[in-house]
């Protein structure tokens, strides 16, 4: 299956650390020239380094995906050095914090919508426009929290399920015009954001645990396992796929 992608140019969001790194190098894997942004720089550039090390071509864009102007600037950034925009993933985002929604700082209700929701809602503004001439596969992030809840965590449950709705509206509106949009609801994913912020389980034995029995499949999963399905709704051989929220959970939402 290697070079799925040869002669096509792939946009990650988020891709200084787990699933956007993963998703970068799976997409230079097969053949993509890869634009790698992220907020955070040094990050950013070792994904660049990881990409290029292994004998693939990425650029490294440093943006905030909750600001228009630098969404829109990355997207024309993109299409400037590289020609043109094939397949996106539209994967930043944080976690908020663990409170009951009474407690629930607005600033940070704030930050989470707008980085989690509106990044994808600008992403997508911005990247649409450019892949209208020749077509284009985009998916973004969502979780199993935009399909079922989990106490305490109001922000990021709402974002994700406006992130499937998101998903949806594009497919109807861009479909037939040769644009899919997508998206996948990872579980529990060993990434920097469950490991060591969010429930902390690399130092938390009974939290690592409590997620571990929380999946059917017996285990947390990996940013690899992840990426898999983004790189596949991404190609050809998903090419009557359109709307979709394809869960890569180990069973979670199945209970």
């Amino acid at each position: 299956m290697a070079g799925r992608f040869d002669g096509k140019v792939a946009l990650v969001t988020g891709a200084s650390s787990g699933i956007g790194r993963a998703s970068a190098l799976a997409f230079a894997r097969e053949g993509a020239r890869v634009a790698v942004a992220d907020v955070a720089v040094d990050g950013g550039k070792e994904t660049v380094r990881l990409i290029e090390d292994a004998g693939g071509e990425a650029r490294f864009f440093e943006c905030d995906v909750a600001s228009s102007t630098s969404v829109e600037g990355l997207v024309d950034g993109v299409v400037e050095g590289y020609g043109r925009l094939d397949c996106a993933h539209n994967n930043a985002g944080i976690e908020g914090v663990l409170v009951p929604i009474p407690e629930y700082p607005e600033e940070i209700w704030d930050r989470v919508l707008g980085i989690n929701l509106t990044g994808v809602f600008l992403c997508m503004k911005y990247e649409i426009p450019r892949m209208l001439e020749r077509g284009g596969a985009i998916v973004n992030t969502a979780s199993i929290l935009g399909l079922v809840a989990f106490g305490t965590a109001s922000a990021y449950n709402a974002s994700k399920h406006g992130v499937i709705g998101l998903t949806k509206t594009a497919a109807l509106e861009y479909s037939a015009q040769g644009i899919r949009v997508n998206a996948v609801c990872p579980g529990f994913i060993e990434t920097p954001m469950v490991m060591d912020r969010g429930v902390q389980a690399s130092t938390n034995p009974e939290a690592y645990q409590g997620l571990t029995n929380a999946h059917p499949i017996g285990r947390m999963g990996k940013s690899e396992e992840v990426v898999a399905s983004v790189v596949w709704l991404c190609s050809e051989e998903a090419s009557f796929v359109t709307g979709h929220a394809m869960t890569v959970d180990g069973a979670y939402t199945a209970q």
